[in-house]
């Protein structure tokens, strides 16, 4: 009973430094910029504004950044989840050999950091003429193989009878896939989505490398443009942050459920 309250009050008080940040910074979105630092600091404002968010609104072609960052993560993140599940589907049950092989390639890959894989993703970009361009953004990401990871070892727990039953059944391979297959996998597909929208929405690099025009700026770099030289628009700044996270948080309120689903049925297998 007493390691069960330890191991309940550790998990509470992670919980809490993890909280706490993130509740600054909502709160001190609604500061005005005088109040920020003021001492003693304070975790509640003492004057609730919105004035923040309705300068960010105004002084910021915010709907261009969000069109654009949300048509680059959307895309990005409906094509790699359905690159990563038929990839791991292919992966983890047609038995040839040299899927091995590939698959250990595929695993080499993640021994190499990302930064040594950015200079030649950008030439070949540039010579696709994929520079400056929204597009550029996207294919890039689309071979995620965390995503091919997880679908391949879900895939691999799913009974090899289960096929077999489907195909004395006579139905393709497709039809086996699509009808069978992606619908047991749907809270892992809920999961990577969750973690492949983040990805994408959070992109700062990989956008600073590829995009020069400031029309096609993804919000992340509209973000950093908040950061002066010699100052820094702290309740812009706060704002916008605050305005930022709220997609990433609509996404995971929406693919819960199928994940909690999925932690539930697991259980009955």
């Amino acid at each position: 009973m007493t390691k069960k309250i330890l191991i309940n009050v550790l998990a509470l008080v992670v919980a809490i430094s993890f909280i706490i940040p993130v509740l600054w910074l909502v709160l001190s979105a609604f500061k005005p910029g005088d109040e920020l630092f003021d001492y003693p600091i304070t975790l509640l404002p003492r004057t609730f504004t919105f004035e923040n968010f309705i300068r960010v609104w105004n002084e910021m072609d915010f709907i261009t950044y969000i069109k654009n960052t949300g048509f680059v993560t959307v895309t990005a993140t409906i094509l790699t989840v359905a690159i990563s599940t038929m990839c791991g589907y292919a992966l983890a049950k047609y038995k040839y050999k040299w899927l091995n092989v590939v698959f250990v390639c595929l695993l080499a890959t993640t021994m190499l950091p990302t930064e040594v894989l950015m200079a030649p993703s950008f030439e070949v970009i540039l010579r696709l003429g994929l520079y400056n361009s929204l597009a550029g953004l996207i294919i890039p990401t689309l071979g995620t193989l965390t995503g091919v990871f997880m679908m391949r070892q879900f895939f691999i727990t799913v009974p090899n009878e289960l096929l077999e039953a489907a195909r004395m059944d006579g139905a393709n391979e497709f039809r086996i896939f699509t009808r069978l297959m992606v619908p047991l996998a749907v809270p892992v597909m809920a999961i990577l989505t969750i973690f492949s929208f983040r990805w994408r929405w959070n992109d700062y690099i990989w956008p600073l490398i590829v995009i020069d025009d400031p029309s096609k700026y993804t919000l992340q770099l509209a973000l950093r443009n908040l950061v002066g030289q010699m100052a820094i628009d702290w309740s812009t700044l706060l704002a916008a942050s605050v305005i930022s996270m709220m997609p990433i948080v609509i996404v995971f309120m929406i693919f819960q459920k199928y994940i909690m689903n999925g932690f539930m049925s697991s259980g009955l297998k």
